[in-house]
């Protein structure tokens, strides 16, 4: 089957008839694709055809669907693509996080920058804040105030600054790396309502004590002595950003501590969590003097996020 290169897809994707330019042959699209998913699969890799093809798409420089449609159409990959691409297949066969091979990681409408410093946002946070958003648009304030605490990559700040754009958002990390990250992609994303600070909770902020109308934060929760399943996370993420302390609240009480200082009276603090930490976070949540602690769960059905009412 023979056609124009979808729009996007680099034009060294080529008619399966046309001749190769160099010694070695082109090979098929399709072939190359299925290969690399073998090879993600053996690597113990759950959405293989998915990573092979994004793989794909990144040398190419095309989405998912362009390079579906050029296997449809009997494309070939050139020589020198295939040169290119098999070193960052290795990388994947490893378990390097396919967002660090990228260097992008999608998060709801944006596309961020990661690597190695900053936990990688992950699908299950983009539904987290979402309650920080609603909670945002339904409030009558003409600017009200929204911080994230321990922002990392910067996501959760920049989806409540660019989809409530009348929100005034403060975000905060304290690991250099991780803020350095942040601040690329806060130059990248361009919200002019969104503020980044390098420091402390316990010292930051202190303008807004008593103004803040969310705060929101996905905070370190795993217990020290846990040992997360996937290599890309264990071998990866930064331990900053994953472990809290001997049970996994650590950051959860300063936070909970923290925040009744910074939430106005009928503000809202949202906290991201483990599938078995709710009860536990309402505990403490209550005990602090927070009102109507709530567990909700992911699409998974996990419990994800526990919400509640200075």
């Amino acid at each position: 089957m023979q056609g124009t290169v979808p729009t996007g897809v680099k034009t060294a994707v080529t008619d399966t008839q046309q001749p190769a330019e160099s010694a070695a042959t082109p090979s098929p699209l399709g072939l190359v694709r299925d290969q690399i998913e073998a090879r993600l699969a053996a690597a113990g890799i759950a959405d293989a055809r998915i990573d092979a093809e994004l793989l794909l798409g990144h040398v190419l420089d095309a989405g998912r669907g362009e390079i579906q449609s050029a296997i449809i159409l009997d494309r070939t990959l050139a020589p020198e693509d295939a040169e290119t691409l098999e070193p960052l297949v290795a990388r994947r066969v490893l378990r390097e996080p396919l967002q660090h091979i990228l260097g992008t990681a999608p998060f709801r409408s944006m596309e961020l920058l990661v690597g190695p410093g900053v936990f990688v946002p992950r699908p299950e946070t983009e539904q987290v804040v979402q309650y920080a958003i609603d909670a945002l648009r339904i409030l009558p304030d003409a600017e009200p105030i929204a911080i994230d605490l321990g922002t990392g990559s910067g996501a959760i700040a920049l989806a409540m600054a660019t989809e409530v754009p009348n929100a005034r958002v403060f975000a905060l990390e304290k690991i250099p790396a991780a803020h350095a990250w942040a601040a690329r992609n806060f130059e990248k994303i361009g919200a002019e309502n969104a503020t980044l600070t390098l420091g402390d909770m316990a010292e930051a902020f202190t303008e807004l004590h008593g103004s803040v109308a969310v705060l929101i934060s996905n905070p370190p929760y795993i217990p020290a002595r846990a040992i997360p399943r996937d290599i890309e996370v264990r071998e990866y993420d930064p331990p900053t950003a994953l472990y809290g302390g001997e049970d996994g609240l650590d950051l959860v009480r300063t936070i909970s501590r923290r925040g009744l200082d910074l939430v106005r009276p009928g503000g809202t603090l949202i906290l991201e969590h483990g599938e078995l930490q709710g009860e536990a976070i309402r505990a403490i949540l209550a005990a602090d003097g927070w009102r109507a602690p709530a567990t909700f769960p992911d699409f998974t059905l996990r419990d994800r996020v526990t919400t509640a009412v200075r």
